[in-house]
């Protein structure tokens, strides 16, 4: 099957500039960003055990989209014809698309964060996010700070006097859940992050930073599963300002055949 026809297949598109869901005039940079976005979402290793096998096939069909956009030659020739010069059976699987991800987005250091978090707090991007955030959880702070990054409980004071201000300018509605938030709600929350950051904490502690399968990447994804969306921006953010460096492959440890042979048992 073609490259256009697996578009189509797994994207209802034969349309490459759809399935990256970008415009045709996009730019190189953004082309870039809008693979990696969505390549985190379908990445092999960051899907459920029972989704594997589709995201995998997603994942490859993501991989040929933005080798052929991010050529400028044979980006001419698809904008030009509507097709792309080597479609047939084998453009998607004769390339080892886990490889060419890993060559174009490095690991994310601990250094990357520090400086991204001043960049983004007190930001347009920030402000954007958290305006964002606030309409969709209509007001709860709950959601709020699951949605916006870096948005601690020593933050919530800034953020609340943002979104106060824009109550005031009438930027945004007020509701009564975030002006009249009950003690024990913002309580349970504050609970919740203490508990989240002693047991951050401790698993930093079991990582080496940068090196093999034990990344600051992986740590977040551990961390955070449950703020998908949130994730998303942060990584592709990241990415986009710090991805010139090609990273280490990783290793990835395969149980022995006694230990399998035990689980099937069990």
């Amino acid at each position: 099957m073609g490259l256009l026809q697996l578009c189509e297949k797994y994207y209802n598109t034969s349309n490459l500039y759809e399935v990256l869901q970008i415009s045709e005039k996009a730019s190189e940079n953004e082309v870039k960003k809008a693979y990696h976005k969505l390549s985190l979402k379908v990445h092999p290793d960051r899907v459920k055990e029972d989704e594997k096998l589709e995201a995998t096939e997603k994942f490859k069909v993501l991989g040929a989209v933005h080798a052929i956009l991010s050529d400028k030659e044979k980006r001419e020739l698809y904008d030009t014809t509507k097709s792309v010069d080597d479609d047939n059976d084998n453009v998607v699987e004769d390339r080892d698309w886990s490889v060419y991800w890993r060559g174009l987005f490095k690991k994310i250091t601990e250094e990357d964060i520090v400086a991204y978090e001043k960049e983004y707090i007190g930001s347009a991007e920030e402000r954007k996010d958290l305006k964002n955030a606030y309409l969709a959880g209509k007001g709860d702070l709950d959601y709020i700070v699951d949605h916006v990054q870096f948005a601690r409980s020593e933050q919530e004071p800034r953020l609340r006097g943002i979104l106060t201000d824009m109550i005031d300018q009438g930027e945004i509605p007020s509701y009564k859940i975030f002006t009249h938030e009950p003690a024990k709600k913002r309580k349970r929350r504050h609970a919740k992050e203490n508990c989240e950051a002693q047991e951050a904490e401790e698993y930093k502690k079991e990582l080496v930073f940068n090196s093999g399968e034990n990344s600051l990447e992986l740590m977040i994804k551990q961390r955070q599963e449950s703020r998908v969306k949130q994730m998303d921006s942060f990584l592709d953010n990241l990415a986009a300002k710090y991805s010139e460096t090609k990273p280490k492959t990783a290793k990835r440890k395969v149980p022995s055949k006694e230990t399998a042979a035990k689980k099937r048992r069990k």
